[in-house]
């Protein structure tokens, strides 16, 4: 049924810009009623973070920017939800248009630059939903004008623990100048310190919030190397591996909006993003879980990421090409390719690392 209406709806939706296209989506799901999930396979279930996953599909950050639908959201299917990025203070963000469909691709430009309600809306939002069931975090940020980026990260944390599942340190948005500095050594090191202690803190007593880190596709072997020690030293609870690329592959068809400044998502971003978290997987093994996200648009492309030694995986873009029911065709999928191999998801994680960090897929 959600899949008929998309097919209806895709038309007049794709003739507005992607930005008004988006708030209209966004307004439209708040409208909806609050209906349970659908019940999975026990199958596509995923223990991990110390809690159940009824299945290992997930939305990635940046659809629900402002936590306002996320269990509207969690009743299309997804097995958890990550809603953001949020910011200490509110701020409008970079100037429209700054949202681009290169439609050829199934790819998405945007610098929408962590624009933000801010945390005390978000923390009011999330407090509406306490009790609900459905796995939901927050992708957090620094203000673009702060001047103590590690400190808006700890007050995010400090805000949003005992409303959320996990949060996620985002150090990796390329729309946010000098965000991705946060990624060498010495200031991950101190960043991750603060923001465990003040996780460790706010939760005294109670279950405590997964902390997350999420990088960036476009690193070298060099700071991955780097950014796994200093995430096995400090004890996070897994990686995120990627957030969207400030590069340009060869291969788009759309050759004028590709040059459009901002990160580039979707189909394009699936082979860089699925190596590195190959070689993410190769360094840390089963020593931290891993999300893999980037260019999710298929069962078998996240079968891929499960192969390259994903627990969970994410998409976006690709819902804004082939709708809802997406979520749908790919746990069928899953499931499927289960049945045929006579195999389980966790049997699978990480069993291709080494074939796919060096392109075969």
């Amino acid at each position: 049924m959600i899949g008929t209406l998309f097919s209806l709806a895709k038309p007049a939706l794709h003739a507005l810009d992607a930005e008004t296209a988006h708030q209209l989506t966004i307004r439209s799901l708040s409208l909806m009623p609050i209906t349970p999930a659908p019940r999975d396979d026990a199958r596509l279930a995923v223990d991990v973070f110390g809690r159940r996953f009824p299945n290992p599909v997930g939305l990635a950050a940046g659809f629900d920017k402002q936590c306002e639908v996320p269990d509207q959201l969690l009743s299309l299917g997804f097995g958890f939800v990550e809603l953001g990025g949020v910011v200490p203070k509110p701020q409008a963000g970079n100037p429209r248009p700054r949202v681009f469909r290169l439609t050829q691709d199934e790819a998405i430009i945007n610098r929408f630059g962590l624009n933000s309600d801010g945390l005390e809306i978000a923390r009011q939002r999330l407090s509406r939903r306490r009790g609900r069931p459905g796995i939901v975090g927050v992708n957090i940020g620094a203000n673009k004008e702060t001047s103590d980026r590690i400190a808006d990260y700890v007050n995010c944390i400090q805000g949003l623990c005992g409303l959320v599942d996990f949060l996620t340190v985002n150090v990796s948005s390329p729309n946010t100048p000098g965000l991705r500095d946060l990624q060498g050594e010495a200031f991950l090191d101190d960043l991750l310190a603060r923001s465990l202690d003040a996780r460790n803190k706010a939760d005294e007593g109670r279950k405590k919030t997964t902390i997350l880190l999420k990088i960036a596709p476009d690193i070298s072997l060099e700071t991955l190397d780097a950014i796994v020690a200093t995430a096995l030293k400090r004890g996070i609870d897994g990686l995120t591996v990627s957030n969207t690329t400030i590069a340009r592959p060869e291969i788009l068809k759309e050759k004028a909006l590709a040059n459009e400044t901002g990160g580039l998502s979707g189909r394009p971003l699936f082979v860089p993003s699925t190596k590195l978290l190959a070689e993410t997987y190769l360094r840390i093994e089963r020593k931290l879980p891993l999300i893999g996200v980037g260019g999710v648009d298929s069962a078998e492309a996240a079968w891929a990421k499960i192969r390259a030694g994903a627990s969970l995986v994410q998409l976006y873009s690709a819902m804004v090409y082939k709708g809802p029911g997406l979520i749908g065709d790919i746990k069928r999928g899953l499931l499927q390719k289960m049945e045929r191999e006579r195999t389980s998801l966790a049997q699978v994680i990480g069993r291709d690392a080494a074939a796919i960090a060096q392109g075969q897929f």
